[in-house]
């Protein structure tokens, strides 16, 4: 199993300590009980780089941290095994746990400058997940460079420089995936993004284009498109 920028603890809040970072959605899971093969984190900001549950998760023989240059710090302070931490950038392409990992360009601004996105294939599917970024329409090449999508995951809040409901829609125009999830959203008030502002755009605008909005814990079986 893999997670991407898992946040299951309520650090953020501990952290910035305003109502602002209240988290809205429910702790469906506890890190101890979630054996990962993959975890990846694509920058260091805390909703991303959960520093309360990864050392948790991280607590077994086996599981694999990939993360970007930026949580260096993090990985030193919290002890994790360095041997089984690998840090990444832009270009890097590994093979873990039948995971094919192809990370790429993420543009979060000078707060986060060493972030990445990522490429899985897994089961000759292949998901794009873009990670905290603006739109760059001219990043097609490298999103395709593996291929058609199977699945898209972009943000939506349009917040600290990330994709909002209509980056999120142009994008999708540009990839056309088999099928396109929104992310990042719900969390945090201080987050915005609106699912159904966005549900409505992509209807009118892609019509025929096939989406999921997910529910805490929801899951769905993937079939490779024709």
């Amino acid at each position: 199993m893999l997670g991407v920028d898992l946040y299951l603890s309520e650090c953020v809040e501990s952290i910035e300590g305003h109502v602002g970072y209240h988290r809205l959605m429910p702790r469906i899971v506890d890190p101890v009980d979630l054996n990962l093969d993959v975890i990846v984190a694509t920058h260091f900001h805390r909703d991303h780089f959960d520093i309360d549950a990864i050392p948790l998760m991280m607590k077994n023989a086996y599981t694999r941290l990939y993360c970007s240059y930026d949580c260096q710090e993090d990985v030193n302070v919290l002890g994790i095994d360095s041997h089984r931490t690998i840090y990444v950038k832009p270009g890097n392409v590994f093979n873990e746990g039948g995971f094919d990992l192809t990370f790429i360009d993420c543009d979060h601004g000078a707060g986060a400058p060493k972030a990445v996105g990522v490429i899985i294939e897994v089961d000759n599917i292949r998901i794009l997940v873009v990670g905290d970024t603006s739109l760059h329409l001219n990043w097609q090449e490298e999103y395709l460079k593996k291929g058609g999508l199977d699945v898209l995951i972009a943000p939506i809040n349009g917040a600290y420089g990330n994709l909002s409901e209509r980056d999120n829609i142009q994008l999708t125009s540009v990839l056309r995936p088999g099928l396109t999830v929104p992310c990042h959203f719900g969390m945090f008030s201080s987050h915005g993004g609106n699912p159904g502002l966005w549900k409505e755009l992509l209807e009118q605008n892609l019509p025929g284009q096939s989406y999921k909005l997910f529910t805490m814990g929801e899951g769905i079986e993937l079939r490779k498109q024709n």
